[in-house]
């Protein structure tokens, strides 16, 4: 089958910044392929010139067979796209706003009226569907947006960073209904910067640093690529964050991750089971109290921070330029 995505070196600048520097990607049909990075990484960028929103400056980038320079209107005509912010019009009702795109894609008023009801089923917004979009919920909008992208009866959906500003309900939400467009058939392109969506939806994962893509694999490929286990523990009191991290600090000679928030200090380890035993040991005689400590597989968290060497936190932002473009 024709992948869905193929990119062969992808550069563009904006000013000073490189965007996209080299970027290789090859999305195939009938999966998830989710673009991982932090803020300023590149997504965006990617995005944008895989839609023919931007010229790159340079390499080569087919999508669904079609040639992203010599033949956008192609392109434009085989994907949809869906944003970080919802795009859709409260003032009108779910149905109202889907006849509408789908007028504007070209289909007559019939046409449109059973594409509408067939993506609103699709979505399971069949109830909701008659009222006004201003009484939807952060996350029945988000799942509308994505029904607006796919009246067209698009091959290839793009999300990026489709779950922003959604709380963890409305995020499983939407996390069900991208299952369920899958399951129809949709190839999806994904970008977040948050890896437990990626773990959650990808079939094949795609990281990228600095423009330019560092690792590739399914999750369980790319979290047994960098090997090990991973000792966590959490604290009771959060003054004992600190020295919690100063007993963990060199086991197996690799950096001490904490979240003082939940006071939970982390770190990655070779030899599990042995590591384990002398950790609960020290902090036995560091007379920490613990609410637990475990061994548990590396996160994607811990598998970009061993990639890239920091972790998936916000810098200064590549893609922001883009926008502002």
């Amino acid at each position: 089958m024709t992948p869905a995505i193929e990119a062969h070196g992808l550069k563009k600048r904006y000013g000073k910044t490189q965007a996209l520097d080299g970027l290789d990607l090859i999305a195939e049909s009938g999966q998830v392929v989710a673009v991982l990075g932090p803020n300023g990484a590149g997504k965006t960028t990617f995005i944008r010139a895989v839609a023919t929103l931007l010229r790159l400056d340079q390499g080569t980038l087919r999508v669904a067979g079609h040639d992203i320079g010599r033949d956008p209107g192609a392109v434009r005509g085989s994907i949809g796209l869906a944003g970080q912010f919802a795009a859709v019009e409260p003032a009108m009702s779910g149905r109202e706003n889907l006849e509408m795109i789908a007028c504007l894609f070209g289909q007559t008023r019939r046409t449109a009226r059973r594409s509408a009801d067939a993506v609103l089923e699709q979505l399971g917004l069949r109830d909701p569907a008659d009222l006004l979009v201003r009484t939807y919920s952060g996350g029945m909008r988000r799942r509308l947006d994505l029904g607006a992208s796919l009246v067209g009866t698009p091959r290839l959906l793009l999300l990026d960073e489709p779950t922003t500003g959604l709380d963890p309900r409305s995020r499983l939400e939407l996390w069900e209904a991208i299952r369920r467009l899958v399951g129809g058939g949709t190839d999806v392109l994904l970008t977040t910067q948050y890896l437990d969506e990626a773990d959650h939806l990808a079939d094949q994962i795609v990281i990228v640093d600095q423009g330019r893509a560092v690792a590739t694999g399914t999750p369980a490929e790319l979290k047994a690529r960098i090997g090990g286990s991973v000792i966590e523990l959490h604290v009771r009191f959060l003054r004992d964050v600190g020295r919690a991290a100063q007993v963990l600090d060199g086991f197996g000679g690799f950096r001490v991750q904490i979240d003082e928030s939940t006071r939970r200090i982390s770190a990655r380890v070779e030899a599990g089971g042995e590591q384990l035993m002398r950790a609960m040991q020290t902090v036995t005689a560091a007379g920490l109290e613990l609410e637990d400590i475990a061994l548990r597989q590396p996160n994607l968290d811990e598998v970009f921070l061993a990639l890239t060497g920091h972790p998936t936190q916000a810098k200064p932002t590549q893609d922001r330029a883009a926008q502002a473009a």
